[in-house]
C-alpha cells in the first residue's frame, strides 16, 4: 500500500479532505493532508488571519511539500486538486512522489492551446488589485459562479462556509502568466517519472477541461512514462468537496490499484 498526501488548491482549507483521508486509509493506505505553508489549523482561523496566507508562490508551496514528504514511506502517492494538481506534477517529475493524481489542476507553463489572456482566475476572481505580498478571499458569488457552478445553490453556499479560506494572492497572479516567458508553473514532459492520472470535470468553468486534455497531449509524447486522462463530463471544479467526492476519490484508487500502488 502507499503513502498517499493530498495536496489542496486555492481558497480550500487543508482539512477539505477529511473524508478522502477515512476513504483511503480504509482502503489500507497512509493518507495524510498537510497544509500549504502559512496555512492555520482550522478554517476559522485561517480567516481570522488573512495575512498569514500571503506572499507564498507556487515554488514555496513546492518546495515544502517536497520536504515533507522526503522521509515518507515508499511508494507515495501525490493527489492534488486545482494548484494542488499543479504542485503533485511538479513532485511527481522531480522525483518527489512515485504517483500523483491532478485533479482540475491548475495550468501549466507553455500551453499553446490556452488564450495568452486565459486565466484559472479569471471566471473565479479578478485580478485586478491583487498584491504579490497580498492574500485574496473569494466572495459568496464568486465561490458560486467560478468553482460551485454546477451545485444547487443551498450545498454550494455550505460548501463555501465550511471550506473556503483566504489565498496567496502571488500564487493567483503567478496562474494568470503561465504563458510568460520565465513562469513558474512549468512541468518537464519529458522527465522520466511514474505514473500520473489527470482527473478533470466537463462543467469546470475555473480550469476547462481542454487544459487536462492539453497536459494529455504534450505527457503523451513520452512513450517512456504513463500519463492517463479521465474526463468527468458533469463535473464542476468543486469535484473534490461536493456531494459527488466519492466517486472521484474511488476513479483516483482504482487508477493506483491498476497501476500496483
Amino acid at each position: 500500500m502507499s503513502t498517499v498526501v493530498f495536496v489542496h488548491g486555492l481558497w480550500l482549507h487543508a482539512t477539505s479532505w477529511t473524508a478522502w483521508l477515512e476513504h483511503f486509509a480504509a482502503s489500507g493506505h497512509t493518507a495524510q493532508a498537510p497544509g500549504w505553508p502559512g496555512d492555520s489549523p482550522t478554517v476559522a482561523e485561517a480567516r481570522a488571519n488573512p495575512d498569514r496566507a500571503a506572499g507564498f508562490g507556487l515554488d514555496d508551496v513546492v518546495r515544502h511539500y517536497g520536504h515533507l514528504v522526503a522521509g515518507t514511506s515508499r511508494p507515495v502517492v501525490a493527489v492534488g486538486h486545482s494548484s494542488g494538481g499543479l504542485v503533485v506534477q511538479r513532485l511527481l517529475a522531480r522525483g518527489g512522489a512515485d504517483a500523483a493524481v491532478a485533479i482540475s489542476s491548475a495550468p501549466v507553463h507553455g500551453e499553446a492551446l490556452l488564450p495568452s489572456s486565459w486565466s484559472v482566475a479569471a471566471p473565479v476572481a479578478p485580478c485586478g488589485g491583487v498584491s504579490f505580498r497580498g492574500s485574496v478571499t473569494l466572495t459568496p458569488h464568486e465561490f458560486a459562479t467560478g468553482l460551485g457552478n454546477t451545485l444547487p445553490a443551498e450545498e454550494c453556499a455550505d460548501l463555501y462556509e465550511r471550506w473556503t479560506v483566504p489565498a496567496p494572492g502571488r500564487i493567483l497572479l503567478e496562474d494568470a502568466a503561465n504563458l510568460r516567458a520565465g513562469s513558474p508553473t512549468p512541468i518537464d514532459v519529458d522527465a522520466d517519472r511514474g505514473p500520473l492520472l489527470l482527473i478533470t470535470g466537463g462543467m469546470d468553468r475555473a480550469v476547462p477541461p481542454a487544459q487536462a486534455r492539453t497536459v494529455h497531449e504534450l505527457c503523451s509524447r513520452n512513450p517512456r512514462v504513463v500519463t492517463d486522462l479521465i474526463e468527468l463530463s458533469d463535473r464542476g471544479h468543486t469535484l473534490t468537496v461536493d456531494h459527488g467526492w466519492s466517486e472521484v476519490a474511488d476513479v483516483a484508487l482504482s487508477w493506483m490499484k491498476h497501476n500496483g500502488l
